[in-house]
């Protein structure tokens, strides 16, 4: 069992930046892969970023060279660094945990309750 907690989300102007944080429970932290989707108001959830156990990382192409996925396994940690901030980044964000190399939302276990990103033009 791994238990999520997603912390950091709030107001930021367009072209501001945000860093969000999950900690998580559990001591096989590390062998898990990472992500972090988002989900806007009337829209599906859709992938963010994920950081395999290996610190191989992959982007969505509307974040890449703008967002940074990133893990501490001693702090039990994964973070999501925002940089150049849109307002169609607005929505809940959300840490998740698989077992599997994945980016697609169904194959995570483990979800925490979401924390709001709000991006102000």
């Amino acid at each position: 069992q791994v238990q999520l907690v997603e912390s950091g989300g709030g107001l930021v102007q367009a072209g501001g930046s945000l860093r969000l944080s999950c900690a998580a429970s559990g001591r096989t932290f590390y062998s898990y892969a990472m992500g972090w989707f988002r989900q806007a108001p009337g829209k599906e959830r859709e992938f963010v970023a994920v950081i395999r156990s290996s610190g191989n990382t992959d982007y969505a192409d509307s974040v890449k060279g703008r967002f940074t996925i990133s893990r501490v396994n001693l702090k039990n940690t994964v973070y999501l660094q925002m940089n150049s901030v849109k307002p169609e980044d607005t929505a809940v964000y959300y840490c998740a945990a698989s077992t599997v190399r994945t980016t697609t939302a169904s194959e995570y276990a483990y979800w925490g309750p979401g924390t709001q990103v709000t991006v102000s033009s």
